[in-house]
């Protein structure tokens, strides 16, 4: 558990339990895929799950992708969840659209 202290794109945070950068966690969510911030509503993506979780605690489990590892794009593959709610799922209903890969 920790407070998302940074926003990379509509489907990469970092979590950590202090203000200290050298903590924190990369994570790639596991059950949302954005599109890219270049593409079409990636940086639509980004706005949304930064207002959504930013500065908000967050529980995350990894998990193992559709390649058996749990380290994806040098980000640790997880589920998180917001108050009970899974990142994923808020982002699907606030209308984001995914779209990446």
């Amino acid at each position: 558990m920790g407070e998302v202290r940074h926003v990379g794109d509509g489907d990469s945070i970092c979590v950590g339990r202090t203000s200290n950068i050298a903590t924190w966690i990369e994570i790639r969510l596991a059950d949302f895929d954005a599109p890219e911030l270049h593409h079409c509503g990636g940086e639509q993506a980004k706005r949304a799950l930064a207002r959504l979780a930013l500065s908000r605690p967050v529980t995350c489990i990894a998990e193992r992708g559709r390649s058996g590892r749990v380290i994806v794009y040098d980000r640790v593959l997880a589920r998180c969840r917001l108050q009970g709610s899974s990142l994923g799922d808020l982002m699907r209903q606030a209308g984001v659209r995914e779209g990446g890969r």
